[in-house]
């Protein structure tokens, strides 16, 4: 039977975020008929065992192969049937009725094709609430730490009340599924980040519309999975924010992926002045990386299997 919301989580073999996460979903959410589909990317199988147990009504979509965000969430939403999808991250809690309150807000907006909450960091201080056209010279600024993208002077952020935005955060935002259905779900060629950036940035570019209601408040815990493997994550993610900034123009490429190789290639001495491992890795790796004709997963793939060795 058609759902009114599937709610789409994918999970890295982590229980501590995902069983809280599904547990406050369960306990906040009266008046939305769901479901939940888990994607369990590489699962052990004593974890998938609890989560059968824990939570037998859940739908699960086993991925056992390494893959990026854009393709495990597509694995099930392209098996979904419902009105609306949910995106969520598994390191999110609901301390309040964030389901509803959406579902409430995006049939209320004529426009609206997409409806994400406000999000909160641990101590309850705001982590983002709308997102601006993200542009060159943000992402310019971006890595080199002179811009937070949130705090931004913009009439697409920090809003009250239901207001436009214009991109969205991967970590929660709800949708029409016959919209992500003709955006083409999520671009695959992303391993990690800025795959949000790149369906939201479609779906205006189609006249499609993100909203966001400030006056609901989603937990998000955010970096506390990615930033374990981070020097796989980065160079995927250097990879692809300049295949998304160029926007197919060769020369532009060229010169962000200059830009991006000369920054790393300094903080790849500072931090090896500073005695910091894992983040001299990282900036190493975008180093070696940058240039190259490998994809992000390509790029992941590869210091993930040199991690696990």
């Amino acid at each position: 039977m058609k759902k009114k919301v599937s709610i789409v989580i994918v999970c890295m073999n982590n229980l501590a975020n995902l069983l809280p996460c599904i547990d406050s979903i369960k306990t906040n959410t009266h008046s939305t008929d769901y479901d939940i589909w888990v994607v369990c990317y590489l699962f052990s199988k004593e974890n998938l065992e609890i989560l059968k147990q824990k939570h037998p009504d859940v739908v699960i979509v086993e991925s056992n192969e390494i893959r990026g965000f854009s393709e495990n969430n597509n694995l099930a939403l392209r098996q979904l049937d419902c009105e609306y999808a949910l995106v969520l991250n598994d390191d999110t809690l609901f301390k309040e009725p964030v389901l509803d309150k959406l579902v409430c807000s995006i049939e209320k907006t004529k426009d609206a094709a997409i409806m994400s909450p406000k999000l909160l960091n641990e101590d309850g201080s705001v982590q983002s609430c709308g997102k601006a056209p993200s542009t060159i010279l943000d992402f310019i600024l971006m890595n080199a730490s002179l811009l937070d993208p949130n705090k931004k002077k913009s009439k697409f952020i920090n809003q009250k009340g239901i207001f436009k935005s214009y991109n969205v955060s991967g970590a929660c935002f709800l949708i029409n599924y016959s919209i992500l259905k003709h955006l083409g779900f999520f671009d695959e060629y992303y391993f990690f980040m800025p795959e949000d950036l790149a369906l939201s940035t479609k779906a205006n570019k189609l006249g499609y519309k993100c909203y966001v209601d400030a006056n609901i408040d989603l937990y998000h815990f955010h970096q506390k999975t990615g930033s374990k493997v981070k020097e796989c994550t980065l160079p995927a993610a250097r990879k692809g924010a300049i295949h998304f900034y160029a926007d197919g123009n060769a020369i532009l490429y060229f010169i962000l992926a200059l830009y991006i190789f000369f920054l790393s290639f300094t903080k790849s001495i500072i931090f090896f002045l500073l005695g910091r491992g894992q983040q001299l890795q990282s900036q190493w790796h975008c180093v070696e990386t940058i240039f190259s004709n490998k994809t992000p997963k390509q790029i992941f793939t590869k210091y993930y299997t040199q991690l696990k060795k």
